[in-house]
Parts: structure tokens; C-alpha cells; sequence
């Protein structure tokens, strides 16, 4: 699935440190603005506990996990909509992403400069919504000078489209993004086809101090962060960079025991990795078998055929049934005999929406 979530924020707010501990890419990172200038594009695996209980189960001799992108985009300043520090070339970075992580400096370090000169997570937030909105709405403009012509002359599709950018015009001038604004499936499809910034799914990142990590309640500026974006539907993944940095170049039990050690169960890494995959509104069913298991990443909505095609388009042209269980019977069945004769095990056809969890084994004929 190519899809992609961005990175976003202010200059010196921790986005390259967080993009080196999710990629292990080693994108650059230094104490001033534009050090990256270029969008650093780095593979993540999911973390995902279920494929370690499958391969128990089935004692499978090799584990795949799925992956999907992060893009490490350069600090956003006042005036990118105009061009300012870059701008329009970061602008149009993110134009090309299909999620926003923005990440929001809540920790104090007099060490590491802050653009505007203090810590405020609400204005720095506000700083680059409005940056994107301003942006948007010149799109809008510029749209809607082509369209009102036609649309005088009812032209049906060009009323259509007006309605569209006349409601968005209306929500971006009043400071909303546009995905605030109610549409019908086919209004969606127009607004769509415009690729504005602010029509992105979005999710808040706020990088708090080493010593917040356990217990980040006492971080005021975290509580600001939660409740602006309880305002907008937003999630908050709380996440203390410097610290994911570290955690990432240790294995797996020098993790755990790093993790334990801070009173924390899951990484913030972890914790963002998963939020971004479902706000990219992206799923998994997996494959097993005594030779491997697998995770494999799908669009929510898709169908067994367009999932059996993931895998190999003979899959999907050929597609006869999907043999599926959810993890859940089958993990409680303890294997697939006892899951069948549980009557667990169904038979699906092509017109079966593919669930998180399937485990999916594809009869196909080419």
C-alpha cells in the first residue's frame, strides 16, 4: 500500500529526532531551522503482538511483519504559505503525503532554540494550521474563478463543484480546515480531486521531557495540546524523542527492560506507528503457515479479491473463495482443526469486506 503519513511541525521541535528512531534512517539532525530540506522517506515495520501468537501457533519457521511510510518534512514557519523559509517547496511535500503527524514541542530546554523564542504548543499548532489553510484557500480561489462562469450558465457539474468550494471558502476564511466540513460521498470525490492540506486525516505528537515520559500529567502544556485537539476529533500520542531515539538502537530485551525501567509498557513509537497506520485509515489480515506468517497491510473497505491481489494479481483475477478465521477464534480454537470444528472457519466470496484480524488463506483458479 503505498501510502504515506508526513511529519510536521516547527523548526527544532523534535520531528528529525523522531524520524531517526522510527526509521533508523539517520536523517540529519541539528539545533537549527531547515536542516532538512529535502523529505526524508523511511519504511517502518508495524509493531503488531498478534503475529508472534500466530507463528506459536502454527510454529512457523519465518515471520513477516507489514510496513508502511513515514516522510520526515522539513520545519514549517510563519509566511510558508507565501513562500517564507522555503515554503512553498514544504508546502507541496506535504501535498503529497495522505496523513499529518504534528509534532508539538511541550518540553522546556534552554539548550535548543525555539523559533518564535518561547514554548507555546497552542500557538505553534495554530502557526502551521493556518499556514496550510492559507494555502488551501488560495486553492479554492483560484478554483472557483474557473468554475463560477460555467456554473452561471448551468453547467451541472460545474453548480456542483461551486457548492463545493463555496462551503470550503467559507469554512477556510473562518480559520477551519476543510476536512471540518460536512460533505456527501460525491461532494467528497470533488474535494478529493482538489488535494487540499487541510482535507488531511491529522494527529497530534507531543514531545514532552525525558523526566515526563512516566508520568507526563504534569506536563501544562501536554494538557493544552489534548484539549485543542479534543476539539477537532484529534488523538494526542505522547512520545519524549530523544528518549525513542535511544530506545531504537537497543534489541528487543534491552528494549523491554529500558521500558520497564521508565514505567512505561508501550513506546511512544509504538503507540504513533499504530495510530498513523489506522489514520491512514489502513488495516491487517494475515497469511500462516507451517513455512511462514505474514501481515499484510489493506485499505479499510476492501473486498477478499482486491486483498487476495496484494499478495499476486492471479490471486485477485482468479479468485474463487477466502478460507477465513478472525485471530481471535482461532488463538481461542488453539489451532485451524479446532477452529473449523468449532465452526469458526468460513468460506467467503467476493463480495466479503475484509476484516482487521482475518486470517485468510485464498482458493483462486488462473
Amino acid at each position: 500500500m503505498a501510502l504515506t503519513a508526513g511529519i510536521v511541525g516547527l523548526p527544532n521541535v523534535g520531528k528529525s529526532t523522531l524520524f531517526n528512531a522510527i526509521t533508523k534512517a539517520g536523517a540529519e539532525s541539528a539545533n537549527y531551522p531547515f536542516c532538512t530540506i529535502d523529505p526524508n522517506v523511511g519504511i517502518v515495520e508495524v509493531p503488531d503482538e498478534r503475529l508472534n501468537k500466530l507463528t506459536e501457533l502454527v510454529q512457523s519457521k519465518k515471520t513477516v511483519p507489514t510496513a508502511f511510510e513515514f516522510t520526515d518534512i522539513a520545519g514549517i514557519v510563519k509566511g510558508a504559505s507565501k513562500g517564507e523559509g522555503l515554503g512553498n517547496k514544504f508546502l507541496s511535500h506535504i501535498r503529497q503525503v495522505d496523513a499529518i503527524c504534528h509534532v508539538v514541542r511541550c518540553f522546556e530546554d534552554g539548550n535548543i532554540t525555539h523559533v518564535s523564542g518561547k514554548v507555546d504548543p497552542i500557538d505553534d499548532i495554530e502557526t502551521i494550521n493556518l499556514e496550510l489553510v492559507l494555502a488551501d484557500l488560495e486553492t479554492v480561489d483560484k478554483r472557483i474563478v474557473r468554475v463560477e462562469k460555467l456554473a452561471k450558465q448551468k453547467d451541472k457539474e460545474a453548480v456542483a463543484e461551486f457548492e463545493v468550494l463555496t462551503k470550503l471558502k467559507e469554512a477556510l476564511e473562518s480559520d477551519k480546515p476543510a476536512r471540518s466540513v460536512e460533505f456527501t460521498d460525491e461532494q467528497l470525490k470533488l474535494v478529493k480531486g482538489l488535494h487540499l492540506l487541510t482535507s488531511k486525516p491529522i494527529l497530534y505528537v507531543a514531545n514532552v521531557g525525558e523526566d515526563e515520559v512516566a508520568d507526563p500529567s504534569s506536563n501544562k502544556n501536554l494538557q493544552k495540546v489534548r484539549d485543542y485537539a479534543a476539539n477537532e476529533g484529534a488523538e494526542v500520542i505522547v512520545i519524549c524523542a530523544k528518549i525513542e531515539e535511544e530506545i531504537a538502537e537497543l534489541d528487543d530485551d534491552e528494549k523491554e527492560m529500558f521500558l520497564s525501567e521508565l514505567g512505561i509498557e508501550e513506546s511512544g513509537l509504538d503507540q504513533l506507528i499504530k495510530a498513523a497506520y489506522s489514520l491512514l485509515g489502513l488495516a491487517t489480515y494475515f497469511t500462516a503457515g507451517v513455512q511462514e506468517v505474514r501481515a499484510w497491510t489493506f485499505k479499510k473497505g476492501m473486498k477478499a479479491p482486491q486483498c487476495a491481489g496484494i499478495i499476486h494479481t492471479d490471486f485477485e483475477k482468479g479468485f474463487i473463495r477466502a478460507e477465513t478465521v478472525s485471530f481471535d477464534d482461532l488463538i481461542a480454537g488453539g489451532s485451524m482443526t479446532a477452529a473449523k470444528e468449532a465452526g469458526k472457519v468460513r468460506l467467503e466470496g467476493k463480495e466479503y469486506l475484509v476484516q482487521d484480524g482475518d486470517v485468510m488463506h485464498f482458493r483462486f483458479n488462473v
